[in-house]
């Protein structure tokens, strides 16, 4: 009896390297129709190589976006038309906004970090949003940008994009 606390412990350890072997959502649910502070975590290079470029592409139905500097780091937007035009609230609206936002720098593969952005999420309770991300490095590339068929889990996939699950709507 005394291995299964061990057991255990080595796959909790396990767990929690595999999740850092990916790009991730620090946050992995959030209200429908809400703010939310999207912090894309990267646990690594490419194959020992640093990575220089962090691409996150924001899903249709997210607007409002303001990606946070990071210093050391060069901050980039791609602004890009809307399908249709958004009710920003407070009688304003916008037809286009940051679609992309790209970070470039410099991060060792030995290091870990943290990109984040605020945005403002559709209202669609129940519904699952993919921020795929582009890293790419002095040698090579990973592209989390893999999105899960129907029936399907983001843990068959190689490189997933990181997912938002939305919740109900704050207070209901």
């Amino acid at each position: 009896m005394k291995s299964l606390p061990v057991l255990a412990a080595i796959l909790a350890a396990t767990a929690t390297s595999t999740a850092f072997a990916h790009a991730t959502l620090e946050t992995r649910e959030a209200p429908a129709d809400s703010y939310y502070k999207a912090v894309i975590r990267v646990g690594h290079g490419c194959d020992g190589s640093p990575t220089l470029t962090l691409r996150l592409q924001i899903p249709d139905g997210v607007v409002a976006v303001k990606p946070m500097p990071k210093p050391g780091w060069t901050l980039d937007t791609v602004i890009a038309p809307y399908p249709q035009p958004v009710d920003l609230g407070h009688g304003r609206t916008a037809s286009e906004g940051v679609r992309e936002v790209v970070w470039s720098g410099r991060l060792p593969d030995a290091h870990y970090d943290e990109f984040v952005a605020r945005v403002k999420l559709p209202d669609r309770p129940g519904a699952t949003l993919y921020f795929p991300v582009v890293q790419a490095c002095e040698k090579g590339a990973h592209r989390w940008i893999e999105i899960p068929a129907a029936g399907r889990s983001a843990d068959d996939l190689e490189e997933p994009a990181p997912a938002l699950r939305l919740g109900p709507k704050a207070g209901h």
